[in-house]
């Protein structure tokens, strides 16, 4: 597997050898990079938050980072056992330089990934990220002298995280914990067993545990789709739970199963906290070109205007930036809320999720009722070396140019009642190719529709 290179982070697979996977030489070359272009931007002292998921490599890969990074003078704070936000909210908290947190997301346990943060704890842009690429492939580095090495702090960042969530203007604590729900939390043998019971519990909520031990072994497929939800659907019926969360391995996407053992929809986890952020944040949205129009229409509803960003987090938070929206994020489950900080945040679209449906008296199926189906399609075609990407792209824009076209992320194609949107991911070596229709069987036939043209070209 050839090791991925992008503005999402650095990734690749633990094992093999140089130049195929993510090994220990790049890990300490890219850590050594960011700090490099950290030493650029500064003269005076440097402090970086490292954190990390509970993946198998997590421990032995953030000791070659810290370790890096002190090498070249920089002060590491350790948050340990962490969450993907708690690294974002840590990093002004603590004046720090940047943060790097060590998760490949939503990948299986053999992945491993450097996702890197500036000052704000936002994701580092594309300019830069570019600017630490080029530094670690010229391996322009300049450690420091013994005396001046980076000095090393462990803090642990849970309370004073969950303790922000519960500050937030829009969280009712006291509504929650009367409403008496019980909850299920599937946290894929990760960090979010660590942190999401532990918040829910401050709500007053009763929490049924499922797959929350921290040891990195993944009971199921860790990305929060639809087909790997059947353990959790099963266990709020059984043990009658009022709804059930599902995070991926550094918890940054939700995902919600109904008290009957539905699904919420990922794709309408940010629909229902943006209904709920709107009725008292007056504002537009903003999610990116991959997400339901569901959002579109909640927003509209509210007499605000809806905005599309290319995909990735940097680009949807620099719309929402440009846009002054109170809340976005992604159609995968993240939710990203300003009031707090500028990152994708399940802690916080739990809080906001739970004050919603305390609010709506209502079930969560019911809830779920009250905003008009949409139903999306997401496939994937494996690349190989000799496919060329660019190149279909083009061809299928230039094929349906006489359709609503935008160019803006890969290729989105907007029908009357139905998209498209074909693009080259972020963070597999896959063409993502995402449809949403007013009805599963028409979304799933407009996705098998492209991906046979595209194979055909």
């Amino acid at each position: 597997m050839t090791l991925i290179k992008s503005i999402s982070g650095i990734r690749g697979t633990i094992g093999g050898s140089t130049g195929d996977n993510l090994t220990p030489l790049d890990v300490v070359k890219f850590a050594s990079a960011y700090g490099m272009w950290l030493k650029s931007r500064t003269t005076g002292s440097l402090k970086v938050v490292v954190g990390r998921d509970a993946r198998i490599s997590g421990a032995m890969v953030q000791n070659l980072v810290q370790c890096s990074l002190q090498a070249l003078g920089i002060d590491v704070v350790d948050l340990g056992l962490s969450t993907t936000p708690t690294v974002e909210v840590a990093v002004p908290m603590e004046n720090a330089n940047g943060g790097i947190i060590l998760t490949a997301s939503h990948n299986p346990k053999q992945w491993n990934a450097l996702k890197l943060l500036n000052e704000k704890g936002e994701f580092v842009s594309a300019e830069d990220g570019t600017l630490i690429l080029d530094i670690a492939e010229k391996e322009a580095f300049y450690f420091a002298q013994v005396d001046d090495l980076g000095t090393y702090e462990n803090k642990d960042y849970l309370q004073i995280h969950i303790d922000a969530v519960l500050a937030l203007s829009t969280v009712d604590v006291a509504l929650v914990s009367a409403a008496n729900f019980k909850v299920v939390v599937d946290a894929v043998n990760s960090t979010g067993g660590i942190y999401l019971p532990a918040l829910l519990r401050q709500m007053g909520v009763e929490v049924v545990e499922l797959y929350c031990e921290p040891n990195g072994y993944f009971p199921h497929n860790p990305e929060p789709l639809p087909e790997h939800l059947h353990d959790l659907c099963s266990k709020v019926v059984e043990t009658k739970a009022d709804l059930g969360f599902v995070v991926d391995p550094d918890v940054d996407r939700l995902a919600i199963v109904s008290e009957d053992g539905s699904l919420f929809g990922e794709e309408y986890t940010l629909v229902a906290v943006a209904d709920h952020v709107l009725k008292t944040k007056k504002g537009n949205t903003v999610s990116n070109l991959s997400s339901t129009r569901a959002l579109r229409d909640v927003t509209e509803a509210h007499g605000f205007a809806y905005h599309a960003s290319a995909v990735g987090e940097v680009n949807v938070v620099a719309k929402m930036k440009e846009v002054s929206a109170p809340v976005g994020g992604e159609g995968n489950g993240g939710i990203i809320y300003p009031e707090l900080h500028y990152g994708r945040d399940s802690l916080v679209g739990v809080a906001l999720f739970l004050t919603h449906l305390a609010q709506s008296k209502m079930t969560c199926s019911g809830l779920r009722k009250t905003y008009k189906d949409y139903f999306m399609s997401k496939q994937k075609i494996q690349l190989t070396p000799e496919i060329n990407v660019d190149a279909i792209l083009l061809t299928m824009a230039d094929k349906y140019k006489a359709e609503d076209v935008d160019c803006t992320d890969g290729v989105k194609i907007n029908f009357d009642e139905e998209w498209v949107h074909l693009r080259k991911s972020n963070t597999e070596p896959i063409i993502r190719v995402y449809t949403e229709s007013v009805s599963a069987e028409k979304a799933n036939r407009l996705a098998q529709r492209f991906m046979k043209e595209i194979s055909e070209l």
